[in-house]
C-alpha cells in the first residue's frame, strides 16, 4: 500500500509518502513541506497548498491519502487555517477518487510510539527508526506526515476487517438462520 500522509497547515503543510504493508519493513518514497507565505491572502495560500499537494499526488501516485484530523485548539484562527488546509488535501484526493482516512494526533502518536501523549521528538525518533533513516525528517511537520502514513498502513487492515464485519452483520440481520 502506498499512502500520502498530510499534516495540514497553512504556513507549512507536511507531506510524506510511505509504501509497505503491516508487519513488513516500510519504505519512505518522499518527504517534504508545501509552504505558503503568511502575509499572502488566504485564498492564494490555499491555491499554493492545492498545487503542492497535486504535484505530490502526480509524482507518487498513492493509493490512499491519510490526513490529520483537525482537533479543537485554543487559537480559533490557527484551527481554521489547519481545517482549511485539511479540506484542500481531502478535495485533491477525492477529485482523483482516492480514499481519504482521518487520524487524530493521539491515534498517530499511539500507533508510532506506543503512547498517545508522545512529543514531537519521540515521534520523529520512531519515524526515523521505522523507516531506517539517517536522521529525523525536518521540520517536524514532515515527520508528522510520515507518521500519519505509517499509522494508516498499520491501522487500515484492522479497520477494513471491522467494516466488513459490520457490513456482513447488517446484511444478515433480520434473516432467519
Amino acid at each position: 500500500m502506498r499512502v500520502l500522509g498530510v499534516d495540514p497547515g497553512l504556513t507549512r503543510c507536511g507531506i510524506g509518502v510511505v509504501e509497505g504493508v503491516a508487519g513488513r519493513p516500510l519504505r519512505m518514497l518522499g518527504v517534504g513541506v508545501v509552504r505558503s507565505p503568511a502575509d499572502s491572502e488566504i485564498a492564494d495560500r490555499l491555491v499554493l497548498i492545492e498545487r503542492g499537494i497535486e504535484e505530490w499526488l502526480d509524482a507518487h501516485r498513492p493509493e490512499c491519502v491519510a490526513v490529520e484530523r483537525v482537533f479543537s485548539q485554543h487559537n480559533v484562527r490557527t484551527v481554521m487555517g489547519t481545517a482549511q488546509a485539511s479540506a484542500v488535501a481531502m478535495l485533491c484526493a477525492a477529485r482523483r477518487g482516492l480514499p481519504v482516512a482521518l487520524h487524530t494526533p493521539s491515534e498517530v502518536k499511539a500507533a508510532i510510539t506506543g503512547s498517545g501523549r508522545a512529543d514531537k521528538a519521540q515521534v520523529g525518533a520512531m519515524v526515523t527508526r521505522l523507516l531506517r533513516l539517517d536522521a529525523p525528517p525536518k521540520p517536524a511537520d514532515a515527520a508528522d506526515a510520515l507518521a500519519l502514513a505509517i499509522c494508516h498502513i498499520w491501522r487500515a487492515p484492522a479497520v477494513n476487517r471491522l467494516q466488513r464485519a459490520v457490513a456482513a452483520h447488517r446484511t444478515t440481520k433480520g434473516r432467519l438462520p
